[in-house]
């Protein structure tokens, strides 16, 4: 089977968006969808890219993708590379669909001259934390999540 990693293009708007919404059932998270494909085409492929997107296929079909944006360490005086989402249909796992995504992401802060790669996965999700150990990826336990959304955010970036 071939796998090929491509860049993801407006023209895949409605593919990216329909990875998302199969991401988020498969981490049963379908209830927090509220983007809609007019605002992925407007952000990823508009006039000011926020992310990047690649797209991963097998044997032609498109099956899986990424979507990463820059992060900065101040600690190390470098850009990183954050991996927001991953995904691989079901179908397709099992046939290193994922971790060539993975090796090309990894090329690809290397190639740019970034100092390290970072991501988050759910606790629950022992698959995805076996391979990403497998891969050499390390969970930073010491590290505590914090988000602002919906009212709090609002509520602090008040003017007043």
């Amino acid at each position: 089977m071939s796998i090929s990693i491509r860049p993801a293009t407006a023209a895949d708007a409605s593919l990216v968006f329909g990875f998302i919404r199969e991401l988020a059932e498969y981490e049963k998270l379908s209830h927090e969808v509220v983007a809609t494909e007019a605002q992925l085409r407007a952000t990823l492929f508009g006039e000011r890219p926020v992310s990047e997107v690649v797209v991963a296929s097998l044997d032609g079909t498109p099956v899986g993708f990424a979507l990463f944006f820059p992060n900065y360490s101040t600690f190390l005086g470098l850009p990183g590379l954050y991996l927001e989402d991953l995904f691989v249909r079901p179908e397709a796992r099992g046939h290193g669909v994922g971790r060539e995504l993975l090796v090309y992401l990894a090329r690809l802060a290397v190639d740019r001259g970034w100092g390290r790669m970072e991501w988050r996965v759910l606790d629950w999700n022992q698959p995805s934390i076996a391979f990403y150990r497998k891969l050499g990826g390390e969970p930073l336990d010491d590290w505590t999540v914090f988000r602002l959304t919906g009212d709090a955010l609002m509520a602090l970036g008040r003017k007043e």
